[in-house]
């Protein structure tokens, strides 16, 4: 594998309605008994530090719109980008811009379909000329072949005066549905992920769109088990054009608690030659279903979680050598004291530390019920996770994705629920 040079990027994720059908599955079948979780997660986490969580801005279900699914990036100003799911003046979601000091604009209002995307479930990248590029869930073109005739997603650029232009409509064929953010190289190409159209033959695939607008399908999985399906984030590129990613389900390994197979890590060649780099084999020796997608370092180490598998079923951090070899680097033991369902994946910064997030755990109370709002944890290179935030609901609850991290050590991302209004938050943790 060449060596892998990667910035970290924000890590996109997956579709909500999928996630939701999924958690309800996990919570009631594929847990260990709770009273396990608390002892182990009371090993296996070191003492909260001193630490400043602020929440930056309150979603409110009105013009700013609700439920911001995908994490935010931060531009050299200081001000935050991202997108939120549903509300905005059409109902559709938006994309937004928060200053540092907490006024937030509304870059795009989503009008739906057919002209226009909705439903963005992952968030924004930018280039040097302060243009955002990002995917919808759905709207486009309308197609029978996606969900509820809602249409089968967009990929976008929204320039910095706030217009936007829709650079690709999927039409549930070939081409897949349902798109999850994308990358970017120095050419202007844009790279992503879909879910096919929702059905049992459509597995999902790997897409390069040209900035003339021309998408070509550089990989399209075909399923346990000589391959992946569902792959629930954008990939990420190296210096020498591969691509690298993770599928949720498929691969060649299943056992009782993933009869559908475990999950995969992949490599794709500048060729589209695929490698699968680990079938994950599931709880207890671990992960399974690598719901966010990869980050690599300079070594060519591959960093991520998996939504369940590990020691206590919970989910994992692991990390993929060059050679294929998988390490856990923490398995997530649940409530009270540890967190559950790492649905975002994890960034990384110059000394090795990897910061992410989990959808449950933590605190359990009337607003987290049993499963916890989730936490914000950094895992040190030696394998000690510090807790740096639990939720608790009036202060954000159940983040889907990952954190971003400056260059001062602060970390900022969202919460789907909580706040004030229970309809997300944008937050920062200041070391």
């Amino acid at each position: 594998m060449p060596r892998i040079q990667f910035a970290p990027k924000p890590i996109q994720q997956a579709r909500f309605f999928n996630r939701e059908v999924r958690q309800r599955n996990i919570s009631t079948i594929r847990r260990p008994a709770l009273a396990v979780t608390f002892a182990l997660a009371a090993m296996g986490t070191a003492p909260v530090p001193a630490q400043t969580y602020s929440v930056l801005h309150s979603f409110t279900d009105t013009a700013d719109g609700a439920y911001p699914q995908g994490g935010v990036i931060r531009d050299s100003a200081g001000n935050l980008y991202g997108t939120a799911n549903e509300a905005g003046a059409h109902g559709y979601g938006v994309v937004f811009r928060l200053s540092p000091a907490g006024s937030l604009t509304v870059l795009h209002n989503f009008a739906g379909p057919p002209g226009d995307g909705g439903g963005p479930t992952a968030g924004v990248i930018r280039d040097s000329a302060g243009n955002l590029y990002g995917t919808t869930a759905y709207g486009g073109i309308y197609n029978s072949d996606c969900i509820d005739t809602s249409a089968c997603g967009v990929v976008f650029k929204l320039d910095p005066a706030g217009n936007e232009t829709v650079l690709y409509n999927f039409t549930g064929g070939t081409d897949g549905a349902f798109p999850n953010g994308v990358v970017r190289d120095s050419s202007g190409n844009l790279y992503g992920a879909t879910g096919g159209v929702g059905s049992d033959p459509d597995n999902g695939g790997i897409f390069e769109l040209d900035p003339a607008g021309t998408l070509t399908v550089l990989h399209s999985f075909a399923g346990p088990p000589a391959d992946g399906r569902d792959p629930n984030a954008a990939p990420i590129r190296d210096a020498a054009g591969n691509l690298y990613g993770t599928t949720s389900v498929g691969g060649a390994l299943k056992n009782l608690y993933c009869p559908y197979q475990c999950g995969i890590v992949f490599k794709l060649d500048p060729a589209g030659q695929e490698t699968i780099l680990h079938n994950s084999a599931g709880y207890p020796s671990d992960g399974e279903s690598p719901w966010p997608g990869v980050i690599g370092d300079a070594a060519g180490n591959l960093y991520g979680t998996t939504q369940v598998g590990g020691a206590s079923n919970q989910g994992v951090v692991f990390k993929l050598d060059p050679s294929g070899n998988v390490t856990l680097l923490h398995s997530f033991a649940g409530p009270p004291h540890d967190g559950t369902d790492p649905l975002g994946g994890v960034t990384r910064d110059a000394a090795g530390n990897l910061y992410g997030t989990t959808n449950l755990g933590g605190i359990v109370s009337r607003a987290c019920t049993n499963l916890g709002c989730g936490i914000v944890y950094k895992l040190d290179p030696a394998g000690n996770l510090t807790v740096l935030h639990r939720f608790s609901g009036s202060d954000g609850r159940n983040p889907y994705a990952g954190v971003t991290l400056d260059s001062a050590g602060n970390l900022y991302g969202t919460t789907f629920y909580g706040g004030a209004y229970d309809l997300g938050v944008v937050f920062k943790i200041t070391p």
